[in-house]
């Protein structure tokens, strides 16, 4: 759906830079000004609701896949996460691989980045651990193994030891 969404997106940029480059030229003509009620004028403002009907629906149909939706999914397995300085409570730290996780984060006292890497440290998923606000992330792991979960957002001299694990295990392994 990204890429619909992405090729949908240079599209239509493409159309309004080619507007833009089209009105800027037309810009110095004298009769641009009685254009506006000459079939110039019927076609700027053809394109104009063109763009925009066709953008509304665009918008909508790319933004429902998004995955801060508000549903929640009642087959999720529910993690609590909560930084403070400079350590992550985690609970539960075992989940099953394949089955979608609502990772419910917060802080204690600052702004922290929860942020999620597998074995070659390749980020996975990440939010931000705000204080008196929970944020809730989706993530469904493929494979089972241990998981990193380290602080994405500077929150002071400890920042660097701020990490925790996750075991992700195969179906039917816990």
């Amino acid at each position: 759906m990204q890429d619909l969404a992405w090729a949908i997106s240079l599209w239509l940029m493409a159309l309004l830079a080619i507007t833009f480059i089209y009105v800027v030229m037309k810009s110095g003509d004298k009769a641009d000004a009685s254009a506006v009620q000459s079939g110039a004028g019927k076609i700027r403002a053809t394109l104009f609701w063109l763009i925009l009907i066709a953008g509304v629906p665009v918008t909508m149909v790319t933004l429902t896949d998004l995955p801060y939706a508000a549903q929640s999914d009642a087959t999720a397995q529910i993690v609590t996460a909560e930084g403070s300085q400079f350590n992550w409570d985690i609970s539960p730290t075992t989940i099953v691989a394949g089955k979608p996780v609502e990772f419910h984060v917060t802080a204690a006292d600052a702004t922290h980045g929860f942020a999620i890497f597998d074995d070659t440290m390749t980020l996975l998923t990440q939010t931000q651990a705000m204080p008196e606000y929970t944020n809730i992330l989706k993530y469904t792991f493929s494979k089972a193994g241990t998981y990193k979960v380290l602080c994405l957002e500077y929150c002071g001299s400890g920042h660097h030891v701020m990490s925790a694990e996750i075991t992700v295990v195969a179906a039917g392994g816990m």
